[in-house]
């Protein structure tokens, strides 16, 4: 096969932060798209970051989980900004005051009451769109042109999402238009930072969603639409259980029926929104952990192997210039899942957290190469601080010979990340802040509790910019910035 060709967004060294767009501070109880999302990214060009990674951005799942997304096409409401909506015309500020009182501004999200509130101030503003937003031709026009683009995909979401909790379709559409107003705005004011925006596409997509129910045949599902395996992982550090997701596989003779189309229209509509997208567990595309699905646990499986390169040469012929694509390479990773990252040119993860369990281990920052993205840890890990609370002896020990003295094990594990040879190295926000283990955003295996955390105001100091900024420079990883 010949070399293949590197995205240029994926070979030059650059610095960035992983912070959900829920993790935001604001007014309104949750992370939104509103002026805060602005703030945030002139912090990140004050600290020569260059690079925001978020979580996937689409309808959140059960226990608030936003790998358990209802949809592939659709975005979250709740991550629409009621200030954005106002600028519109479309809310009063009193409608805003009201919300903020009934909502907190800081601590951890509160998803239904965030929910209930949202949704009212969604409902308020499609009746005012409906009422007198007509006389704004600008805005009828945006909305018209919304409705014919994204007919592919948008009435199977309102459909389902009506089904689901009785409201109208013309709602659920119109929700989706707003999230598509401001998140073009997001990312227009990204790129006049020059900030790439890197997003998360799970590989696997849930039962109860829009996609299984508008295509069935694409999932191995029996006559009563029930499953007939469910995925996960078996056990491991993270779970004795292993990780029972419950998702339907893909029936993967419907998919090369039409080229894998579906992965091709999912892979687009994930490039609408971010200039990057990490695919989540790709070992999966290689070989996927096949459970009975009544099973309880993920414990009794088997592996199965995928047709990952097909499906990865059918995304790569709507692109051109190297795949913006990287690949959650972790867990089992085997030979040809190594050979399937390579031939398409993708970077791989590397977890400092896991460097130090023995000598010379496989995630030590001197072994990396630099087709790859070094994370201190991720949103599944513990943040730094904890980490380095339940670190045994014997890993400490060749913390200390490694990186130094462990006054601020956060500080070191980022210094340590940021002077790899990855090109690309991100650091979970909690980390370049030191903040304590009660940030951190996911346990793996719990069913609830995950996903809350929140920003405190005023948290990204300008001292801590001037800080970051240096470490950044001095790594080699300033000039991508800049360039923006």
């Amino acid at each position: 096969m010949a070399a293949p060709v590197v995205n240029p967004m994926l070979a030059s060294r650059r610095a960035g932060v992983l912070l959900h767009v829920t993790s935001l501070p604001g007014a309104f109880g949750i992370g939104d798209l509103g002026p805060e999302s602005v703030r945030f990214m002139d912090w990140m060009k004050a600290a020569g970051l260059s690079i925001w990674q978020t979580l996937p951005v689409g309808p959140i799942g059960p226990g608030d989980s936003p790998y358990a997304s209802p949809s592939s096409f659709a975005g979250e409401p709740l991550l629409l900004s009621p200030q954005r909506l106002a600028e519109d015309g479309l809310l009063s500020t009193r409608e805003l005051a009201l919300a903020k009182r009934s909502l907190a501004a800081r601590g951890p999200v509160r998803y239904e009451q965030v929910r209930r509130v949202k949704t009212m101030l969604l409902e308020a503003a499609q009746a005012r769109f409906l009422e007198r937003g007509r006389s704004n031709r600008a805005l009828v026009r945006d909305h018209a042109r919304f409705l014919e683009e994204a007919a592919w995909w948008l009435p199977g979401w309102t459909s389902f999402a009506a089904h689901r909790d009785g409201r109208s379709d013309a709602f659920h559409a119109f929700c989706q238009w707003c999230f598509q107003r401001q998140w073009r705005r997001l990312r227009e004011e990204a790129a006049r930072r020059g900030i790439v925006l890197f997003g998360d596409v799970p590989i696997f997509t849930a039962l109860d969603s829009a996609d299984v129910h508008a295509a069935p045949e694409l999932f191995r599902l029996d006559q009563s639409g029930r499953p007939e395996v469910v995925t996960g992982v078996p056990p491991d550090s993270f779970s004795k259980d292993g990780q029972l997701w419950g998702t339907p596989h893909y029936r993967w003779s419907a998919h090369r029926r039409d080229g894998f189309r579906w992965w091709r229209d999912r892979i687009a509509r994930a490039l609408e929104r971010f200039d990057l997208v990490r695919i989540d567990h790709f070992v999966g595309f290689v070989r996927a952990y096949e459970v009975p699905a009544r099973a309880r646990t993920a414990r009794r499986g088997v592996w199965r192997r995928q047709p990952g390169r097909e499906v990865l040469q059918a995304i790569a012929s709507d692109f051109a210039g190297g795949l913006p694509l990287v690949a959650e390479d972790l867990g089992a990773v085997t030979p040809p899942v190594v050979r399937l990252r390579e031939d398409f040119g993708l970077p791989g993860m590397r977890i400092l957290q896991n460097g130090f369990w023995c000598d010379d281990a496989f995630d030590m920052p001197h072994r990396y190469p630099a087709d790859c993205v070094v994370y201190p840890g991720t949103h599944d890990n513990d943040v730094a601080t904890g980490w380095w609370r339940r670190l045994e002896r014997g890993a400490k020990r060749r913390f200390r010979a490694y990186a130094g003295a462990e006054r601020d094990p956060a500080a070191a594990l980022v210094r340590l990340s940021m002077t790899s040879p990855a090109n690309l190295a991100i650091c979970q926000m909690q980390d370049l802040l030191s903040l304590p283990p009660a940030t951190r955003m996911n346990l793996p295996g719990t069913a609830s509790g995950n996903w809350r955390w929140r920003l405190e105001p005023g948290a990204a100091t300008g001292t801590a910019a001037r800080r970051l900024r240096e470490a950044v420079a001095a790594s080699g990883r300033l000039s991508a910035s800049r360039d923006g």
